[in-house]
């Protein structure tokens, strides 16, 4: 067995993740609300490149695409994604050795014959070498769009951190060994929250390099979030996407003032709480409750090394964004993963998805 921390493919972070919905329209005015920009129009297809820092969302409309079958059986969604590696030939030859499916992309988002494999529901995983500056592909397959910056600052965020994947009921385990077996990925977290009426499992990948961090997520019992949301998007995929910062608080007001909703914050008790959870943290309670910011990570030994994170509501059919801010902490949030589990879950209850108002319906 391969040693955990060698890095097979070259793998060097994400690149970008593809978006599609069944009509033009919708996935713009969410992403402009998070603060990104469009920066690039495709030469001959239906598809667009947004920007913010370093993120790349590309838009996928084009007809008789992979992309416009996704969103005709999941709706507004996250249809594919990509890596950075070394060298795209040699890491594609050696995932399918191991097993991957391989994806015809030249009726994808580029011109470029781009390696890709199947992923998580169908969407496509591509690998890409091209991503220095000057020598994207991009720069081969765009036209930029004259006088617009082509690395928006944005609200902000420069990084994706991660994607979250939904999966079915005993097929967790799947989804990891793929991760593994593929690009050498390990677990660094497992999680195994109860909630009130419901419960989910989770494992926390994360690639050698560092950068790629894919969380798995399944349900513990029948009728949670986690199956809502399988039935809602009609199969496993990307459930959210988290983007990093440098200043959370301020990222948050420029989020806000763009009109971006936030899912139900935690109970004023969980802020009363911090100092107990984390001692000596030093951050501002005051401004993190009045903004629903949840905090987590370790103080131990007076050298705190901690995470700030909030999450959107759910914007693209059952999909939704998180924004973090990461202070030495390279977790997911352990001690607010129940805090957001139980948050989503009351609204289940809200709803009468779950909980005496589900079984006074049924």
């Amino acid at each position: 067995m391969a040693d955990l921390f060698e890095n097979p493919m070259g793998l060097d972070g994400f690149e970008f993740v593809e978006f599609t919905a069944p009509q033009k329209g919708v996935l713009e005015p969410i992403f402009e609300a998070m603060g990104f920009t469009l920066v690039a129009r495709h030469k001959s297809k239906d598809v667009e490149l947004w920007r913010q820092g370093d993120i790349n969302f590309i838009t996928n409309y084009e007809p008789k695409s992979h992309a416009h079958y996704y969103a005709i059986e999941h709706g507004p969604s996250a249809c594919g994604m990509a890596f950075r590696v070394k060298d795209s030939q040699k890491a594609y030859a050696a995932a399918l050795k191991k097993g991957a499916q391989p994806v015809d992309t030249q009726t994808g988002a580029m011109e470029l014959r781009l390696p890709a494999i199947k992923g998580i529901g169908g969407a496509t995983l591509y690998l890409i070498d091209r991503y220095k500056e000057g020598q994207t592909i991009y720069d081969i397959d765009f036209n930029w769009i004259e006088g617009v910056d082509r690395h928006p600052e944005g609200c902000g965020f420069h990084t994706l951190d991660h994607l979250t994947h939904n999966v079915y009921r005993g097929r967790m385990q799947y989804w990891a060994d793929y991760y593994t077996n593929l690009f050498n990925f390990r677990e660094i977290r497992y999680f195994d929250i109860k909630g009130e009426y419901t419960g989910l499992l989770s494992k926390a990948m994360t690639a050698p390099d560092g950068k790629i961090r894919i969380p798995l997520n399944e349900e513990a019992s029948a009728g949670g979030q986690i199956e809502e949301f399988l039935m809602k998007y009609n199969g496993e995929g990307i459930q959210h996407i988290a983007f990093a910062c440098d200043d959370l608080l301020a990222c948050w007001d420029k989020l806000k003032a763009k009109g971006v909703k936030f899912m139900t914050a935690p109970p004023a008790t969980y802020y009363e709480m911090l100092e107990e959870r984390l001692p000596g943290h030093g951050e501002p309670v005051d401004q993190l409750q009045a903004r629903g910011i949840l905090l987590d990570g370790t103080t131990d030994g007076g050298n705190p090394r901690l995470l700030l994170q909030i999450f959107s509501e759910t914007v693209l059919g059952p999909v939704f964004f998180e924004f973090i801010q990461r202070k030495e902490d390279e977790g997911f949030g352990e001690g607010n993963f129940k805090a957001l589990f139980e948050s989503i879950e009351r609204d289940q209850v809200a709803r009468g998805v779950v909980g005496s108002s589900a079984k006074e319906k049924a």
